[in-house]
């Protein structure tokens, strides 16, 4: 598959995260420039789907190696864009809903590979996504398909955890300990739907569950203690494991949350807290993997990091928990520049790693 094909959709997943973070400072009540599409409503498909999804099922089709994996990536970007250029509407939402389909089938052809539990759960990610935009077009609302949102991200981030980590497991257990909870989380989000006040219970325990295994099993309790890019992705990774815990514990406790500050917690801890941050620590592994250019470990990289997860603090616990407003306007403010400083440094260091690249290929030659 040549790197000329996989640029343009990483071009569209990176427009779907601008429009998505604009959308973000649009909710948050700042005074700028709004469109004439209602932005705001498309905030989490097109960040979710057209930004993660996009960058998920490109990686998936880089390691199935075939040309029409491609198709999927390619349909979510241009979902994703969709969405932002003429609103909700069933093209959008059926462009993402072809990406779902077509990621399943690519989960499809690597299971035909080699089969795992990892997969497994990857492909339920998959169908979580699948399933979404089927509520979507059927008349459900964004807040009433978050559980099936997080679905996505959890079960898929978590499959590939479970996929690193598969060599260092010593428990037999391991694997059907982490289906359990997968299968619990996905009865959880399908309970939100069918049978709301009891699902949502059920889904929240679900990401415990997850959150459990891999806080015990991952090897991040150990690489904690090294030092330089493990290191670094050993505390990436434990922080998000952090957030996934709060909003477990919210769900399982409080329920099912449509809007107010516990919905805004809940949404920010999985897909902040947790997604933003799983994705900084694993982009110098998945980024040149991708397109072939290097991007290397720098200690600057803790910078948006320790913002992201400061910041998503201070809104969580002084503008959701304390209902201080101008606070969570700020904070909120602080993780959109924590994703930009991220981005912007990634580029940076991959243009900079490029030139020696090019003089050791040389020099092989």
């Amino acid at each position: 598959m040549p790197v000329a094909w996989r640029v343009p959709v990483l071009l569209a997943g990176g427009f779907a995260l601008v429009a998505g973070l604009y959308a973000g400072v649009l909710l948050l009540s700042v005074p700028v420039p709004a469109p004439t599409v209602a932005l705001e409503q498309v905030h989490g498909p097109v960040m979710v789907f057209g930004f993660v999804g996009t960058l998920i099922g490109l990686e998936r089709a880089v390691a199935l190696g075939a040309r029409w994996a491609l198709l999927g990536p390619a349909c979510s970007g241009a979902g994703a864009i969709g969405l932002v250029v003429a609103g909700p509407g069933a093209a959008g939402h059926g462009l993402l809903m072809l990406a779902a389909v077509i990621l399943v089938g690519v989960y499809r052809a690597l299971w035909r590979r080699q089969p795992s539990v990892a997969l497994l759960a990857q492909a339920a990610g998959a169908f979580a996504w699948y399933a979404t935009t089927l509520l979507w077009l059927a008349g459900f609302t964004v807040a009433e398909t978050v559980p099936w949102l997080a679905v996505f991200v959890v079960a898929t981030i978590a499959g590939e955890r479970l996929e690193l980590a598969h060599v260092a497991l010593r428990d037999p257990n391991a694997p059907r300990l982490f289906l359990a909870a997968v299968l619990t989380l996905v009865v959880g989000a399908a309970g939100s739907t069918a049978v709301p006040v009891a699902g949502a219970h059920l889904f929240g325990f679900g990401l415990l569950a997850v959150t459990a295994w891999l806080v015990v099993y991952d090897v991040a309790r150990r690489l904690v203690r090294s030092s330089g890019l493990p290191r670094y992705i050993a505390v990436g990774l434990l922080a998000g494991y952090a957030w996934l815990a709060l909003a477990g514990l919210l769900w399982a406790g409080g329920g099912l949350v449509l809007d107010g500050p516990r919905y805004d917690t809940v949404l920010h801890a999985v897909f902040l807290g947790f997604t933003m941050s799983m994705i900084f620590v694993h982009a110098p592994v998945i980024l040149p993997a991708v397109l072939r250019r290097p991007l290397p470990y720098h200690r600057l990289l803790y910078a948006p990091l320790v913002l992201l997860h400061l910041s998503l603090l201070i809104r969580i616990g002084f503008g959701d928990g304390a209902g201080w407003e101008p606070v969570w306007r700020w904070a909120g403010l602080a993780n959109v520049a924590a994703v930009v400083g991220f981005a912007g440094c990634a580029i940076a260091l991959s243009v900079v790693a490029q030139p020696e690249v090019r003089s050791t290929v040389r020099v092989a030659s």
